[in-house]
């Protein structure tokens, strides 16, 4: 008869209170995933072996005892009582042995499938076993109310170099502004119970976005102007479903942060290496794509309108009833190279895909007749934004 997941489970904790190593990772399917969480994935077999040796090593006298098992279909919870003394000879994520006593209670939820174990959850309370460690001071102390102290300006600082507060910029629309200085532009759109996010930003805004949208009933989806590395920098963080352009789709799933028409000799000597150390800094990631949208979609109230150019996929949302547009790169409102703001323009060469085509979408947005018009970058176009666009696409470039 075979065993069934909760006789699994138990097989493999019996294995690890006996440091058997070989009979832990006999009952995992190879590439399976053991999460601790908010610390690792480790996958089987190596990566159990491994982190377990490593443990055992630290832990010479690591004992387990499981407290009880509860099974529901191929799931099974298992709540653990684990003690050691952190004698070495091994060392711990590169700490010493200092001879300090732990006593840990966890839970682990593992999932048996054809009589292996495909998945592990492990919750483990970190912080306590570091406190049990001496590698952080006992709560309440005095140490630990400064360590938190210094923690909380730490954070105050991040947020403050990565983003500020959403600003509106019209009904039911906010944009947050990040990096050093704030001059990229994530948008957050009402829609239904939570918001749209335009274009992602860059990595480390996520904070900031997900702050913003929580108020708001929280980010329901990401739709992405273009996928340049500072468009969809944040979207890997934000942990809701990515829409884009089909054009931009390759780009988005990519882990190129360059894109390959990019021509970084168009730009003046000492900007160069800028932009190639700056744009993987700036890049979350590639971004599994849920779904695509195109000309005429409809987005959170506004419509799509696609104005390739910049990239092969660049899109707009642009909303009648007040002429407002989001229009990712379709012009620029600053130098990329001096930081300085002003009119619009085309995009910078060293950047943009086809120089006619972008010209050409620079015009038709200005047929659409906006009102305000909110770039990827800096500041919007107000005004006479008619005519401010078409003098950008026809002005001779710089």
């Amino acid at each position: 008869m075979d065993a069934t997941p909760a006789e699994i489970a138990r097989a493999y904790f019996d294995a690890l209170a006996a440091h058997d190593l070989d009979a832990a990772v006999a009952v995992w399917r190879p590439g399976g995933v053991d999460r601790i969480v908010g610390d690792r994935d480790l996958v089987a077999p190596d990566g159990l072996r491994e982190y377990f040796a490593g443990l055992f090593g630290a832990f010479p006298d690591f004992t387990l005892t499981i407290r009880d098992l509860t099974s529901e279909g191929d799931r099974v919870a298992v709540r653990w009582h684990a003690t050691g003394t952190f004698a070495g000879p091994g060392e711990l994520n590169g700490f010493a042995p200092n001879y300090a006593r732990i006593a840990i209670d966890a839970c682990d939820v593992c999932t048996v499938q054809d009589g292996l174990i495909v998945r592990g959850d492990a919750f483990v309370d970190s912080g306590d076993i570091a406190r049990q460690l001496g590698l952080l001071p006992a709560n309440g102390s005095p140490a630990q109310v400064r360590l938190a102290q210094l923690a909380s300006l730490g954070i105050l600082a991040r947020r403050a170099l990565k983003a500020g507060e959403p600003e509106p910029v019209g009904e039911g629309v906010w944009v947050i502004r990040g990096g050093v200085p704030r001059t990229m532009n994530v948008y957050l759109i009402k829609d239904g119970d939570g918001v749209t996010v335009f274009d992602a930003g860059i990595d480390g805004m996520a904070p900031a976005i997900l702050a913003a949208a929580a108020s708001r009933g929280g980010v329901t989806r990401v739709v992405l102007g273009h996928a340049d590395a500072d468009h969809r920098g944040a979207a890997p963080e934000l942990g809701a479903p990515v829409f884009c352009h089909p054009a931009e789709r390759e780009a988005a799933e990519s882990p190129a942060s360059l894109r390959d028409y990019f021509d970084l000799r168009k730009l003046r000597p000492y900007a160069r290496p800028f932009y190639e150390r700056i744009l993987p800094v700036w890049d979350g990631g590639a971004v599994p794509i849920a779904g695509t949208v195109s000309e005429g979609d409809e987005v959170a109230g506004f419509r799509v309108v696609e104005l390739p150019g910049h990239a092969p996929g660049l899109i707009a949302l642009y909303r009648e009833s007040d002429g407002l547009a989001l229009v990712s790169d379709t012009v620029y409102t600053l130098d990329p190279q001096t930081g300085r703001k002003g009119p619009p323009r085309i995009p910078h060469p060293a950047f943009d895909q086809d120089l006619d085509r972008t010209r050409a979408a620079i015009h038709r947005l200005a047929d659409l007749g906006p009102r305000i018009v909110w770039p990827g970058h800096a500041d919007p176009v107000t005004g006479d934004v008619v005519a401010q666009l078409r003098a950008a696409a026809d002005a001779p470039l710089p």
